[in-house]
């Protein structure tokens, strides 16, 4: 009998403990795909901006940026212009020569002071 009970606590805590693994599986998928929508960029906002045009108004038109892929879309890109703060995004068109495209805006003074895409390394 003690057998038994061993064995139902411990088939117990092996289903809490399967159930708790497939839910943050789940939660944890989900949190990835969040934070890779923050830098997908749709090509045609790309296209849109100019050099010259206010920070504020071109960041509206922008995702956060914001996850834990930015340094691997800074990784193998040109350097910064001086002075200035740039953002990363991902490009949500097609890939090109198989390889996926960053989007990056350099802005400094207000305004977008650079804009550039690269293939990612």
């Amino acid at each position: 009998m003690a057998q038994r009970k061993g064995c139902l606590i411990g088939c117990g805590v092996a289903l809490v403990l399967g159930v708790g693994l497939v839910v943050a599986v789940v939660f944890g998928m989900g949190k990835v795909l969040d934070m890779a929508d923050q830098t997908l960029l749709d090509p045609a906002v790309y296209e849109a901006v100019k050099t010259g045009d206010p920070e504020d108004e071109v960041r509206g038109k922008l995702p956060s940026g914001e996850s834990f892929v930015k340094s691997a879309l800074k990784d193998g890109g040109p350097g910064e212009p001086e002075g200035s703060t740039c953002s990363w995004y991902l490009s949500s068109g097609d890939p090109k020569n198989g390889k996926e495209t960053v989007l990056r805006f350099c802005f400094k003074d207000g305004k977008l002071a650079e804009k550039m895409e690269y293939p990612m390394q």
